[in-house]
């Protein structure tokens, strides 16, 4: 039988074992501890971006219904007891805020044939949890004659609802010039 080399023995002894299988097992539970804090960090600012996406495609939807006059998009965007906010009058609940679009709002008027745009840097978007915020100005634009006809701020109070955010109060008014 042959001589063993003395690192060969060192490396075979039973406290040289214990020393490296407990050294790989803290190495293991270091990663597995450090790795778990980024990812959920990341997980979470991942939920918080595509919260704040769905709740900027309220917007989208608003000004794509208002531009097509298609109540049932814009229906689709409110809770069922949402509440709605236009000048002094109230709005409670789905019926009252859809007879309000089909009745009385300008841009679902059918011989008005506007353009709803809104521009970018004026959304602002939040969210905590289930619920946020979204701010918003329409600018309704008239084809045919290439101007401005209103300009109208919209800010409401959204929320996660089996899911889907939806409106569940709004306010609009006209805007402050300047801010």
């Amino acid at each position: 039988m042959g001589r063993c080399h003395p690192s060969e023995r060192a490396a075979r002894s039973p406290s040289m074992v214990r020393i490296v299988f407990g050294g790989l097992a803290l190495a293991v539970s270091l990663a597995a501890c450090g790795g778990s804090a980024p990812s959920s960090t990341a997980q979470a600012d991942l939920q918080r971006q595509a919260d704040l996406y769905a709740i900027d495609q309220i917007e989208v939807k608003w000004h794509e219904a208002a531009s097509t006059h298609d109540l049932d998009m814009m229906m689709l965007l409110w809770a069922d007891n949402a509440r709605f906010n236009v000048g002094a009058q109230t709005f409670t609940g789905k019926d009252q805020i859809r007879n309000f679009f089909a009745t009385k709002a300008a841009p679902f008027k059918s011989t008005n044939h506007w353009v709803s745009e809104t521009p970018a840097y004026k959304i602002k978007t939040t969210v905590n949890g289930n619920k946020g915020t979204l701010y918003f100005e329409c600018h309704y634009v008239d084809p045919s004659t290439k101007t401005v006809v209103n300009v109208v701020g919209a800010n409401q109070e959204v929320a996660r609802i089996n899911g889907k955010w939806l409106i569940t109060s709004s306010a609009i008014a006209s805007p402050v010039l300047g801010e």
